[in-house]
């Protein structure tokens, strides 16, 4: 699959700059395609790091040429609805809410707002309003955090 192998193409490049690839999508279209690189730091994302980041991917993009088709190619912060893509994420960010979404239901359920309780190497466990669900990490479609505008505020 073409998304895996830009994955893997461009994965080391982003690590190598010292950032972290959170998310990778690719979009195919008729017209031109979509690529979404979405990267972080302990410091955080500026827009001169997306311009690093944007040139050594073009590079390899250009040497490799693992799309067939024309793209456009755009580098970004995850920002503060980031995506959680990896147990570390939800390690990282235990005891923020986030909503999940999974490829099957899990307690009758494909849809899940919570705070992240706990993690583990196969499941996170989410306090719901109907109280703690564990969801394995192999069912989950997709997860984002929900930004808390209030925090902080006196």
């Amino acid at each position: 699959m073409l998304r895996d192998r830009l994955q893997e193409l461009l994965e080391p490049v982003i690590t190598d700059l010292g950032y972290e690839l959170v998310l990778l999508e690719f979009a195919p279209s008729t017209g031109y395609a979509m690529l979404r690189l979405f990267i972080d730091s302990p410091e955080g994302i500026t827009v001169e790091d997306c311009t690093a980041v944007s040139r050594e991917v073009a590079g390899v993009l250009d040497v490799e040429d693992p799309i067939s088709s024309p793209y456009q190619l755009e580098v970004s912060s995850p920002g503060l609805d980031r995506p959680l893509t990896r147990p570390e994420h939800f390690v990282r960010f235990a005891g923020e809410e986030a909503r999940v979404q999974l490829l099957a239901p899990v307690n009758g359920r494909k849809r899940y707002t919570g705070v992240i309780a706990g993690s583990s190497d196969e499941a996170v466990t989410l306090t719901t309003e109907l109280g703690d669900v564990v969801l394995p990490y192999a069912t989950i479609e997709r997860a984002r955090l929900i930004p808390d505008f209030d925090k902080g505020k006196p």
